[in-house]
């Protein structure tokens, strides 16, 4: 009798469909290679097909995927379609090149971020994304969902979570909102309790990959998980940041993406939503990579998530540049992996949070006092003048925070 050995796991290999619809279509598919090496497989090559129209049952059409067919005969290869296809188109593509299995980008971006959870809160919200892009593709697709097998796409809430009734699946999805909401609440008292405590906030934004964690090892020896591939860390960080003797907290948040799936953005917005609530954001770009893509990407992602705060751009991986022509001209050029730059970082901080300030002049009238009480902790009050209906108070506050006090501000 043969002894099967299944303690090696075969790497799966995934073959890439890329549809040219757009111009930057060679680095889309470079960067589907790079999230396939995150997600722990190998690239088995690329097919670039021109979409003219795009065709409601298969995306690509049945020309492109007969050829596809032929190409891929005798493969063992999964096919990722980067983009993003409908439950339906999805089984179609797959019935066309012989039932091999089929996801396209926000199965693999999901499964990259299932396998780099790592806190309790992070798994949760994983799950959720999962479940709640999984969901409306349930339906009829039973013995579909039986043939996937393992690898991609299968990870988080699994095989059999996936073939329970859909009302068993929305219960769960119920259940964990309710869990991520009661942590957002615990998260938000945290905020309050810093606000109060007058402590000033930094976060680390930008593209994934663009070594935000390095950065922040670099700046607070936090020790972090760092390394060099997408997605690499999920879980928000904070740490003490000490410069010249002032002390702020320097937080590092999860990495954007160009057109990161809702499901992800959903799912995160609480954790993202936090770290968003800082005096001053640090944009990380890769200056040897696409860093106005990369800077678009972040400041797009942020509008999405209604984050309006100021920020500094940085540009990382820069130690190789011979000339700084092409770059925003406030950019801060450092690498965090060699310690170069981090000086001038460490100044424009200083700069920033020295001219942070404003002095106003605010008239509250005395039945708004209990409209303002609240606000005064974000106010440095330097002077009262007692007047019959109000009174006039000249106070200290960050330019941050004074979108608060607008009800009050007396216009000069």
């Amino acid at each position: 009798m043969e002894i099967i050995d299944n303690t090696k796991q075969e790497i799966e290999k995934i073959y890439i469909i890329q549809p040219i619809l757009r111009t930057d279509y060679k680095a889309l598919a470079a960067e589907a290679e790079s999230l396939i090496e995150s997600a722990g497989a190998l690239c088995a090559g690329v097919s670039f097909i021109e979409v003219r129209e795009i065709n409601p049952a298969t995306f690509i059409g049945s020309g492109n995927l007969e050829k596809l067919c032929g190409r891929l005969s005798g493969l063992p290869v999964t096919v990722l379609f980067n983009g993003d296809l409908s439950p339906s188109q999805t089984l179609n593509i797959s019935a066309a090149l012989d039932g091999r299995k089929v996801i396209d980008r926000t199965t693999l971006i999901l499964d990259i971020f299932a396998r780099n959870a790592k806190t309790s809160e992070g798994k949760l919200q994983v799950e959720l994304a999962q479940l709640k892009y999984l969901y409306p593709r349930l339906k009829g697709k039973g013995e579909a969902l039986s043939r996937l097998g393992g690898g991609i796409g299968t990870r988080g809430p699994g095989e059999t979570k996936l073939e329970t009734d859909r009302r068993r699946i929305r219960a769960r999805i119920v259940a964990l909102e309710n869990r991520l909401s009661d942590l957002k609440q615990r998260r938000q008292l945290v905020q309050e309790r810093r606000e109060k405590q007058a402590l000033r906030t930094i976060s680390l934004i930008g593209y994934t990959n663009t070594g935000k964690s390095t950065l922040l090892n670099l700046l607070t020896d936090a020790g972090v998980y760092a390394e060099d591939r997408l997605f690499a860390t999920l879980d928000t960080t904070t740490r003490k940041l000490i410069v010249d003797g002032s002390e702020f907290l320097l937080t590092d948040t999860v990495g954007f993406l160009r057109e990161l799936p809702h499901s992800l953005i959903s799912a995160f917005h609480s954790t993202l939503e936090s770290a968003l609530q800082c005096d001053l954001a640090l944009i990380v770009c890769d200056a040897r990579g696409d860093h106005e893509m990369q800077l678009a990407t972040t400041l797009e992602t942020l509008r999405e998530l209604g984050g309006e705060v100021p920020y500094l751009i940085v540009m990382n991986k820069s130690e190789e540049l011979t000339s700084f022509d092409g770059y925003p001209k406030e950019s801060i050029f450092i690498s965090a992996k060699y310690g170069i730059g981090i000086e001038a970082l460490k100044n424009a901080i200083l700069r920033f949070f020295g001219s942070g300030w404003a002095e106003v002049l605010l008239r509250v009238p005395y039945a708004w006092m209990a409209a303002y009480s609240p606000l005064k902790k974000y106010a440095d009050e330097l002077q009262f003048n007692y007047l019959e209906d109000a009174v006039l108070i000249k106070a200290r506050i960050r330019k941050t925070q004074l979108h608060r006090f607008q009800p009050f501000m007396e216009q000069h």
